[in-house]
């Protein structure tokens, strides 16, 4: 699933600012950065990430720097490809349903590379952790399949 500017509107109204180029080319050509061909991300985990982000507080918003989302863009357009493989690696050894291949194909991955993630980005990585542990806490009480329950709650508490 792509993100579209819409899909963050509720996020954007409470914004302070708007996001610093280098900020919406993180969030909107992420997926051209990482060009996988099985992995995907099934639309419960997306919104439910996406709901996150609107609850961020403005200081959390605030760690959107230009450096910090420029740092990450730099290392994802260099390490995107083999960050790619891995993940559709992960998610074709992964057990169905798509749920738990999402969430083991994603943490498997996370963890693997987010050592090798510049260190400008560690406050905005706070604030990313915040969100994810966030929808997948959500996700595993309020998804409607018990297995998609049970992959939610084994990566909620995040890498």
């Amino acid at each position: 699933m792509t993100v579209t500017p819409q899909m963050l509107n509720a996020g954007a109204q409470r914004q302070a600012a708007p996001l610093p180029p280098a900020c919406s080319e993180a969030i909107f050509k992420t997926q051209e950065k990482f060009p996988t061909t099985r992995y995907t991300v099934p639309d419960e985990p997306w919104n439910a990430l996406l709901g996150e982000m609107s609850k961020l507080t403005e200081a959390e918003q605030a760690e959107f720097t230009e450096s910090a989302c420029a740092a990450w863009n730099s290392w994802a357009t260099v390490n995107g490809p083999a960050v790619a493989q891995d993940l559709d690696t992960r998610w074709q050894n992964a057990a169905a349903p798509a749920c738990n291949k999402f969430a083991v194909a994603t943490m498997g991955s996370v963890k693997k590379y987010a050592p090798t993630i510049p260190a400008e980005t560690r406050k905005l990585e706070v604030v990313v952790k915040k969100v994810w542990q966030g929808a997948m806490t959500k996700l595993s009480t309020e998804a409607p399949d018990a297995a998609c329950r049970t992959a939610y709650t084994k990566v909620k508490a995040g890498w």
